[in-house]
């Protein structure tokens, strides 16, 4: 593995993880707890990006809330480059601030997109990957997207339609040790319905949409001109002011009045629409033993795979017993459980709240966030 001197990791580490309630919290989000292992999911995906860049290179972009928090679990990480949102503002104007930023220092640079918080199984073959995709992103003016070849019909993520094997970028880099080429995008697609997602797995030209992207920092910053204009003279001017004693004032003020939106919404889609020879979208078929963990249900599935408990079900307590019962999720720490005559269930304490459903229920879990809310029971979000 090259490493590419121009290569900055951006991770986004604003959000909430509200499925992931009562554990994640504002101050103690899903990107800042071990979910699988003894590091956090932040910790981890700064541990896998490493060996490819340094320390001074990584920019993470995070919420008043966390950033404590996150400097305290990545030492090593320059303060300054630990960015603390004024107001969320989703995905675009979140990144479109790290490619204004270090389009100033290094004209040169490719900018990698990334969650703070998936699991990455294969982690070396992951790195190669990113390899190829900052190689193709550094040459032009592509956008690289890492999408995940699909083992099911999932409702829970985006997908890209590409073009056939006819229609593979051959002005792109040459095809790595395994032969993965990169495809041209067609079209983005937001979280189908099952009949949809059926008919994507069967059709054989779709992938998961990762969330992981690749492309030079003016590559972005063009993008964000032409379709986000007034949010990207907004992002030029805090980014003008980044290094003076005006950053403070004029990111507080500044940013809260960009448009809140998406990256795939702002760009991606927009620029897929200008059809697959026009878009510059390219995306990399990717197997690395990707998982994003978007749920209770999600979490039981990894560790089962990777415990392999006979009744399938994962228990964490002082002790616990079991009859007639398969295929649970318990986090009750300190106590001691009985499961009898329960299946599918999905049981979390903590010192102020218990959630119980089912794995089958578990993606709704944010609603109980949203009534919170609503319900100014701040103590317990």
């Amino acid at each position: 593995m090259k490493a590419n001197p121009h290569f900055y990791p951006v991770i986004l580490a604003g959000g909430r993880g509200t499925r992931f309630w009562p554990w994640s919290r504002k101050r103690r989000a899903k990107q800042l707890l071990a979910l699988d292992g003894k590091r956090t999911m932040i910790q981890q995906t700064v541990a896998r990006l490493a060996p490819m860049t340094a320390p001074t290179r990584f920019w993470i972009i995070t919420n008043d809330d966390l950033r404590s928090a996150i400097l305290r679990q990545l030492p090593k990480l320059p303060p300054k480059q630990i960015i603390a949102e004024p107001a969320g503002r989703n995905t675009a104007p979140a990144i479109g601030l790290a490619a204004f930023l270090l389009l100033r220092q290094d004209p040169d640079a490719v900018l990698g997109l990334f969650p703070s918080d998936h699991v990455i199984a294969e982690p070396a073959q992951y790195r190669a990957t990113l390899s190829q995709g900052i190689e193709i992103a550094a040459t032009g003016d592509s956008i690289v997207v890492l999408g995940i070849r699909p083992t099911r019909p999932e409702t829970g993520y985006g997908y890209i339609e590409v073009g056939s094997s006819e229609a593979r970028s051959h002005e792109a880099a040459a095809p790595d040790r395994q032969g993965t080429l990169p495809l041209r995008v067609r079209r983005f697609t937001e979280k189908p319905d099952l009949a949809t997602a059926k008919r994507f797995l069967d059709a054989g030209n779709y992938f998961w949409n990762s969330g992981m992207f690749l492309w030079r920092a003016d590559t972005l910053a063009n993008a964000l001109r032409e379709h986000l204009p007034n949010t990207a003279k907004l992002l030029e001017k805090i980014a003008a002011a980044y290094g003076t004693r005006k950053f403070a004032d004029t990111f507080r003020k500044l940013y809260p009045q960009c448009e809140n939106i998406s990256i795939d919404y702002a760009v991606l889609e927009p620029r897929s629409a200008k059809g697959e020879s026009q878009s510059h979208i390219l995306c990399l078929p990717s197997d690395f033993g990707w998982n994003d963990i978007g749920s209770w249900t999600a979490l039981h599935e990894h560790q089962v795979a990777k415990a392999k408990p006979t009744d399938g079900s994962l228990v964490s307590a002082s002790g616990s017993f079991a009859l007639n019962a398969k295929n649970n999720y318990v986090h009750v720490p300190g106590k001691f459980v009985a499961l009898v005559g329960v299946s599918n269930l999905v049981i979390v304490e903590t010192e102020d709240a218990l959630l119980i459903t089912t794995l089958d229920q578990s993606q709704d879990v944010g609603r109980v966030v949203k009534y919170l809310d609503e319900n100014k029971l701040h103590k317990l979000v």
